[in-house]
């Protein structure tokens, strides 16, 4: 018997697995279990029934493209293909492609995707952006040849054939729509040059309409700088774009009027707006040559001849005095200077000693006051008014003997 490794045997049941023709395309109907949204984007989790479960992995390029996120305990219809994986060595289901189960699987995906933007606050009225009122350039992000950029285009050309429209072409149906509706709407808001943006298409079925339930075009349309109207359907038919958007028109042709105003329109309010003007300019100048009038009639505006020579007699009454207290206040303090000067000058040992006064010191300059701070043979000098006198001591007398012997 010839011997396998235990990679040899995975790696054959997996060949097995994924050319049977039944296990490579199957539809499976059951309860989610496990539920783990990797950070990578991969989808882990298993279904069961009553009495079996299997292992199932949704890779990040298809869970991108789940109209609803998934939880555990929620019932779906799972398609993919049945493999192995050769490292485990069990069997999973791969899943391209989930929906929840039973009818109304994709309003009930719509509900969950409305009930948690609306939590996010995507739906929130202060992010609200008011659309203007005369623009210069409306972009029309839809299908260019559907019905509704036609009836947009025949509402702007009745009501403001000024107002250029720009339109851009996008999917508005299918799988790939919703990527190209949300591409749109970023390109025109790099390219900066429409006041508005009108995204939209026709009615019908929530299939038909589904892209406009996306997330992603949702977050398009929150993030967009230029205001957003939101022109899908007909009147009763709500879409996650009319609930993120700035304004919902019900219909295209309601858009266009929303965002397009009445050439006749624009008239009337700019002949209103001169006639407030001109009132306004009109009162302001009435006001201006009441309050001229005052003036001119003032009693201050009067007299004011007689004010300004009295002003002028006291100016000059107040700059005598002045000047009268700065001459004063100078010469006290010219003497006051003088008497400093003349003090420290009778101070000065300097002074002094043209008196015929002298100053004795020993040789290390410490002033020689009494006899006893001396000795015989010790060398002194005697400084007088002109300089100074180099001298040794020969002897020394008190003077109060001297005088007793005297």
């Amino acid at each position: 018997m010839k011997l396998y490794t235990v990679s040899q045997i995975n790696r054959y049941i997996k060949n097995f697995l994924e050319n049977d023709s039944f296990l490579g395309n199957v539809a499976v109907e059951a309860e989610i279990s496990n539920f783990k949204l990797h950070s990578s984007g991969h989808i882990y989790f298993t279904l069961k029934d009553e009495r079996s479960a299997i292992n199932c992995v949704m890779f990040a390029s298809y869970a991108s493209s789940l109209k609803f996120m998934p939880e555990s305990g929620m019932k779906v219809t799972a398609k993919g293909y049945i493999s192995l994986y050769e490292k485990t060595g069990q069997y999973q289901l791969y899943v391209a492609s989930m929906e929840p189960a039973g009818i109304g699987a994709l309003y009930m995906a719509y509900e969950k995707l409305k009930a948690r933007l609306e939590k996010a606050g995507l739906f929130d009225a202060e992010y609200k952006r008011p659309i203007p009122d005369m623009p210069k350039t409306v972009a029309v992000i839809t299908s260019p040849t559907g019905a509704a950029v036609r009836d947009i285009i025949n509402v702007s050309g009745r009501r403001n054939p000024n107002v250029e429209l720009v339109i851009v072409p996008v999917l508005v149906q299918g799988e790939n729509a919703a990527a190209d509706i949300a591409g749109a709407i970023e390109r025109v808001n790099r390219w900066g040059g429409a006041d508005t943006i009108i995204v939209g298409r026709g009615g019908g079925s929530i299939e038909d309409l589904w892209a406009f339930n996306e997330e992603i075009v949702a977050k398009a349309i929150f993030f967009s700088e230029i205001p957003i109207i939101s022109a899908v359907g007909h009147e009763t038919d709500f879409t996650i774009a009319d609930f993120v958007a700035d304004m919902r028109a019900p219909t295209p042709s309601a858009a266009a009027e929303l965002a397009i105003p009445e050439g006749s329109e624009l008239g009337n309010r700019m002949t209103t707006l001169l006639r407030r003007i001109s009132d306004r300019l009109t009162a302001k100048m009435r006001e201006s040559k009441m309050r001229l009038d005052k003036v001119l009639s003032s009693y201050m505006l009067k007299n004011m001849p007689d004010m300004l020579m009295d002003n002028d007699a006291y100016v000059g009454e107040l700059y005598t005095r002045l000047t009268r207290h700065i001459t004063t206040r100078i010469e006290s303090l010219r003497l006051s200077y003088k008497n400093c000067l003349d003090n420290i000058e009778n101070r000065s040992p300097l002074n002094i000693l043209r008196k015929g006064y002298s100053l004795t010191t020993d040789k290390n300059g410490k002033v020689i006051k009494s006899v006893k701070d001396i000795n015989v043979n010790e060398e002194i000098d005697i400084r007088l008014d002109d300089g100074i006198i180099n001298a040794v001591v020969t002897g020394e007398e008190d003077i109060i003997d001297k005088e007793e012997k005297l």
